[in-house]
C-alpha cells in the first residue's frame, strides 16, 4: 500500500450516517453535491481531532485540494475519497502518482497564493470515507514534484 496509516474510525460525525443511509438522497444528489455531503463529513471528522479548517475545495489551473486545514502550526492538505461499496478499489487507493503531483502543485500555488513562508510545515493526508467510518491517513504521501 502507498500510504503509512493512521486509523481513526468514527462513524459519529453528524451527517455521516444519514449520507449511506438514504438510498433515495444518494440517488438524487449529483456527482457535487455527494462530494460535498463527504467533504463536509471530513471537516468535521477533522476539526473533532483538533485541526482547523482554513479553506474548502481550493482550485487552481494546476487542480483542486478539498480541505486546507492547520493542526499544531502544521498545514495540512487533504483529499477526501469515499467508497459506497469497496468493490474493486479502496478510497485511499484512488490518490495515485499523478494525483498526488496534481495535489502537489496546487498546495505550491495555495501556499504562494497565500503567502505562506516556506518554513511553515506541511503534510499531505487522505480522508477514506466507506461505510464502515471514517479512516485518516495521515502524512499519505510525500511532497513530490
Amino acid at each position: 500500500m502507498l500510504f503509512r496509516e493512521y486509523s481513526c474510525k468514527n462513524a459519529g460525525v453528524a451527517g455521516f450516517a444519514e449520507a449511506f443511509t438514504s438510498e433515495e438522497r444518494k440517488e438524487r444528489l449529483n456527482r457535487k453535491e455527494t462530494g460535498a455531503v463527504y467533504e463536509q463529513a471530513a471537516a468535521e471528522y477533522l476539526e473533532q481531532q483538533g485541526c482547523r479548517i482554513l479553506e474548502k475545495n481550493f482550485r487552481s489551473r494546476y487542480g483542486e485540494i478539498d480541505l486546507v486545514a492547520e493542526e499544531a502550526g502544521t498545514l495540512v492538505f487533504v483529499e477526501v475519497k469515499y467508497r459506497t461499496a469497496v468493490t474493486i478499489q479502496y478510497p485511499e487507493e484512488a490518490v495515485n502518482r499523478s494525483k498526488q503531483k496534481k495535489i502537489c502543485r496546487t498546495a505550491d500555488y495555495y501556499r504562494l497564493r497565500r503567502r505562506i513562508p516556506d518554513d511553515v510545515p506541511c503534510r499531505f493526508d487522505v480522508i477514506a470515507i466507506t461505510p464502515e467510518g471514517i479512516t485518516q491517513y495521515r502524512n499519505a504521501f510525500a511532497y513530490c514534484r
